[in-house]
């Protein structure tokens, strides 16, 4: 037998347990399993089958661990297990699941021993009685009848709970829980499924909601014959390491390299189907929409033929993701993958198009704070008191430059769905007189605002493409025959930018993005994959995509299990959205049903403070406590970039150093990361604080003010406001601290009537 015929693998949940064991465990791991593969049966690895089983093997890892292993097929292994050598072995099952057909592995031993560490009394007193009335004899005291709690599951059949896919072995212990905390400790230990469906079913959904929205998107396509283990390790129900870089990722990388080796089969599916057309991939925070994409832009360049060219363009909404992009993908497939993908932020790539076609523009680009000035500067010179500067950037941001209108009359006749307050014909002539002047000022200034040139971007790439297309139809009328005198009339020989387009972040880009980039595409298959989440929208960027020729209907799906945030911290952030609605990008509505964590921890930690001072040395003092972590692992969101640079300050009185997030990222390599809650987009850390979520800052007194004014303008701000909030709490993984000093935010009452 030799290294080049045995196949080797680790299994998933084996991975899990292997990152808690002693570093030099994990190292004699990596040996053990090249000595494996050189001579499985050399006497240093005593292999030897367990008593009574035909496929469970044991081998020596070193003098007091050993690796549990299935015997697959002749030469094909799988690690199970890595146990001390002490451990007993006869409570162990394994399978495959009939539903997901992947290979399951149960210790019960472990699993009754975390049952044990939380097992509460099985009865709990009665509450207590009316007081006897005074009028009535005194009556001897009467030992109080004890309650039994109700099993968990009592209202599903061990065959509806085997049917979503619950692992066999464990029905007995299923059956026994009582407490949320029993089954926490169950989740712990069973297979991923497993928790899944249960933890779905406690929190009250029924089991045709579980089978909908747990169980059918990892059911395997075939019949699954339970007996073929070497079929059902090559399902991706059963997620297995087997190269050596794979398993070094698994040893070294914790949980920040798994992205690299795992995906869930929901994603796996998503990343690897053929679309007919552009597709949505929707799902909340930490459900890996990102990774998603990652994968997606990688299995896209599988599928090109050789060249030097990037034919595949992968972009997002800023320059700080953008570039968390390219090493990410820098990071999955290397310089080989990087040299077929152009990765750039859409802002970037707009200019890029607009200084092609003008090559001698010397226009300083500002963003909207610094276009807000400019509005305001405006107002204040012409004495004008009637409108507002945020009003009228966001009417000719949306309205004037979103939908391309060109005159007074077209903006007479644009639609202003969703802008708030109605205004009447001669407003409309105010307003347009007004943003008339407002874009001379700018050129006048030699500036340009994003939303400028985003709308120039698309108006030169929408003519580019109908060049292309009259080349085409040319070549179509000449029985396929190039028309050399009219390619050259088109500046050169035409072609479509890119062949595959991969946006990250969706909710948050312009309606000049989606036009530039449709046009920077063929209308093919595969042409355009994008991700996002409309509940984390933390742009005015609200757009219907088949109106800009972006067609994603019947071609969506969403994910809903989240890898990074626990279901505690989950529950508490998805109160920051009640009653709000949300759109799917395409004029329907959106939700964010199934979302859910099998992760487990503590409830977010509510800190009240008199003042803005006492605030800050609170947080000072809480993470002077936490010598636990690196200091980069914690994260500190506050409402505005005077707070963060204040909260800097008190931490360096404490002797902890701060990193500011600008617009690139973190600025700098070591200390806990601060910034607004716009800054942590696309971030997560261990620890997150988000500090100053008190009335009037979480949201702004300034759109508190708008309710009288505007109602629906009030709405959408403060959905926004809303979303901004969520965004930042479920950066958190481990745990969560929310500060506020005077009176807490109005989206903190979920929480505080908990």
């Amino acid at each position: 037998m030799s290294a080049a015929t045995l196949t080797l693998r680790l299994l998933d949940k084996a991975d899990k347990e292997i990152l808690k064991l002693p570093r030099t465990v994990k190292g004699a791991i990596y040996d053990f399993q090249h000595k494996f593969k050189a001579n499985p049966h050399s006497a240093g690895l005593r292999l030897k089958q367990l008593s009574g089983d035909n496929r469970l093997w044991s081998a020596r890892v070193s003098d007091d661990y050993r690796a549990l292993l299935l015997r697959l097929g002749t030469d094909d292994w799988l690690i199970v297990s890595v146990r001390h050598r002490k451990d007993v072995y006869d409570r162990v099952t394994y399978g495959v699941n009939p539903i997901t057909g992947g290979i399951e592995y149960v210790d019960l031993q472990v699993v009754e021993e975390s049952l044990a560490k939380r097992l509460l009394p099985k009865t709990t007193p009665p509450a207590p009685t009316e007081p006897a009335q005074p009028a009535q004899p005194a009556q001897p005291a009467q030992p109080a009848q004890p309650v039994a709690l109700s099993p968990l599951f009592a209202h599903v059949t061990d065959e509806q709970l085997t049917g979503l896919g619950v692992a066999e072995p464990l029905l007995p212990v299923v059956r026994t829980l009582t407490t949320e905390d029993q089954l926490l400790g169950l989740v712990e230990y069973a297979p991923q499924l497993t928790g899944e469906v249960l933890l779905s079913l406690f929190d009250g959904k029924s089991y045709d909601e579980v089978l909908e929205q747990v169980t059918a998107p990892v059911a395997a396509p075939d019949p699954v014959d339970t007996d073929d283990f070497q079929a059902a390790a090559a399902r991706p129900a059963t997620m297995v390491t087997t190269t050596d870089e794979a398993l070094r990722e698994a040893l070294e990388g914790g949980n920040f390299g798994r992205w690299k080796i795992f995906l869930h089969p929901t994603q796996a599916k998503l990343v690897e189907r053929d679309y007919s057309g552009p597709a949505r991939v929707g799902g909340g925070p930490g459900t890996g929409k990102t990774i998603v994409a990652l994968h997606r832009v990688k299995h896209l360049v599988a599928q090109l033929p050789p060249g030097r060219t990037k034919p595949v363009l992968l972009t997002t909404y800023n320059k700080n993701l953008a570039a968390d992009l390219r090493a990410r993908l820098l990071e999955l497939g290397g310089e080989e993958l990087l040299a077929r993908v152009e990765i750039s932020h859409v802002d970037q790539l707009a200019l890029r198009v607009v200084r092609e076609a003008e090559p001698g523009s010397s226009k300083q680009t500002i963003d909207d704070n610094q276009a807000l000035r400019e509005w305001r500067s405006m107002l204040d010179e012409l004495d004008e008191t009637r409108w507002d500067a945020d009003f009228l950037h966001d009417e000719w941001t949306q309205v004037v430059l979103g939908q391309a209108v060109a005159s007074r009359t077209d903006y007479f006749r644009a639609r202003r769905a969703g802008r708030g307050r109605n205004v009447t014909r001669p407003e409309r002539a105010e307003i347009w007189q007004l943003t008339e002047r407002f874009a001379q000022r700018l050129d006048g200034l030699s500036r340009q605002t994003w939303g400028q040139v985003a709308e120039r971007a698309a108006r030169l790439e929408i003519e580019r493409q109908q060049r292309i297309q009259a080349v085409e139809r040319q070549r179509e009328e000449a029985g396929g025959l190039d028309n050399i005198h009219l390619q050259d009339g088109s500046a050169g020989w035409l072609r479509y930018r890119y062949r595959h387009i991969v946006v990250d972040e969706a909710q948050d880009l312009q309606p000049g993005h989606w036009k530039m980039l449709r046009a920077m595409v063929a209308h093919d298959r595969n042409d355009i994959f994008l991700v996002g989440d409309t509940h984390q929208r933390i742009y005015s960027n609200q757009v219907t995509l088949g109106s800009l020729g972006v067609n994603i209907r019947g071609r969506s799906a969403k994910l809903s299990l989240s890898y990074r945030t626990t279901r505690q911290i989950l529950g508490s952030a998805l109160g920051f959205l009640s009653g709000e609605s949300f759109d799917d990008l395409d004029g329907n509505a959106e939700n964010l049903a199934g979302y859910r964590s099998v992760l487990s921890g503590g409830l977010p930690v509510l800190h009240p403070n008199t003042d803005w001072d006492e605030e800050r040395e609170d947080i000072a003092a809480l993470i002077s406590e936490w010598t636990d972590i690196p200091l980069e692992q914690v994260g500190i969101c506050v409402p505005t970039n005077a707070m963060a640079q204040e909260v800097a300050y008190a931490l360096a009185q404490y002797g902890i150093r701060a990193v500011e997030i600008g617009p690139d990222g973190p600025r700098g390599d070591e200390g806990v990361h601060i910034g607004t809650m716009f800054r942590f987009k696309g971030l997560e850390y261990q620890r997150m604080i988000i500090a100053g979520v008190s009335q009037g800052l979480v949201p702004r007194e300034a759109i508190l003010r708008l309710r009288t004014v505007d109602a629906l303008r009030h709405r959408k701000e403060l959905q926004r406001a809303r979303s901004l909030l969520f965004v930042a709490a479920t950066r958190a993984r481990d745990s969560l601290d929310i500060f506020w000093h005077g009176s807490p935010s109005q989206f903190l009452r979920p929480l505080l009537s908990a």
